[in-house]
């Protein structure tokens, strides 16, 4: 009776009225029953139950068998599900194309709707649903006190076949087979003013974006939905920060004695200025001398 009784109430949350579903669920896996003995076993009010199997029967739900008096048979469940399934699917994609053509008109401005979380518990969840869920591929770049929570989730991801760029500060955090892990060496034991500063940045298949902050690593503050725009962006970000550490790593004898360790006077009134010819190194060019 209580699995009915769920069935009856998944029904009503499918569209179906209350002696819709009672109907349906009453006929299912039974042999055909008449109206009567249907409200009989449905409880369902016999001047209603006629009303309900019309119903039912134009929408292809109840079948009628021949003879008097009539008798009625519920389809199977799997061939109403998946009935189910086509319309709503049919219904979805209409209300897409609408949608999209009154959103692109020409004049029309909306808003984007984001998600804002404010505590690591929860951006922390946010995130490992936006690894969890993603097919493709995964940008990371997390500098947060305890990671262990995204990198059990990256793993999970690497091991469906996700490719997972992973930007970490400090030591690694998981061991990739698809994708790659690098870290933010260039930071690596420079003390710099808001060095306390934490952040999570994911995006997954270039949809689906988590971006937070803690300027004083406690306070945090957050984006996140499904948003390519956003997720452009974000993806820029750590993709941007991918490319400076590689060149470190590369070069960073000479990037830190011509920046600074950490390259820390890459900006600001304290960057160094480059050398500049004077006229008598012009000259000797122009005569194709060496310097």
């Amino acid at each position: 009776m209580t699995s009915q009784r769920g069935a009856v109430q998944r029904l009503i949350e499918l569209g179906f009225s209350q002696y819709e579903a009672q109907a349906y669920v009453g006929l299912l896996g039974r042999e055909p029953l008449t109206g009567y003995a249907l409200s009989n076993v449905t409880g369902i009010p016999q001047p209603k139950v006629y009303e309900t199997l019309r119903r039912l029967t134009a929408r292809g739900v109840v079948a009628a068998m021949e003879g008097e008096p009539a008798r009625f048979v519920a389809v199977p469940a799997g061939q109403l599900l998946a009935d189910l399934e086509g319309s709503f699917r049919a219904r979805l994609a209409g209300a897409q194309r609408e949608l999209a053509d009154v959103t692109q008109a020409p004049g029309t401005s909306g808003y984007r709707v984001l998600r804002a979380f404010t505590s690591w518990e929860a951006i922390e969840e946010r995130t490992v649903g936006v690894i969890d869920g993603s097919s493709r591929h995964v940008y990371v770049s997390v500098n947060c006190p305890d990671p262990q929570g995204i990198a059990v989730a990256l793993g999970r991801a690497d091991g469906r076949g996700v490719v997972c760029d992973v930007l970490h500060f400090g030591e690694p955090i998981v061991e990739l087979r698809h994708g790659r892990t690098v870290g933010h060496d260039s930071t690596r034991g420079v003390v710099y003013r808001r060095h306390q500063a934490r952040h999570v940045a994911v995006v997954g298949d270039s949809a689906d974006v988590v971006w937070a902050v803690a300027e004083d690593g406690a306070a945090w503050q957050s984006v996140a939905g499904h948003d390519q725009l956003l997720a452009a962006l974000a993806k820029g970000y750590i993709r941007h920060d991918f490319y400076v550490q590689q060149i470190w790593n590369e070069f960073h004898d000479v990037l830190a004695e011509r920046w600074g360790p950490g390259m820390q006077h890459w900006s600001g009134s304290c960057r160094p200025a480059l050398p500049v010819p004077g006229p008598d190194a012009a000259g000797r060019r122009d005569r194709g001398e060496q310097p």
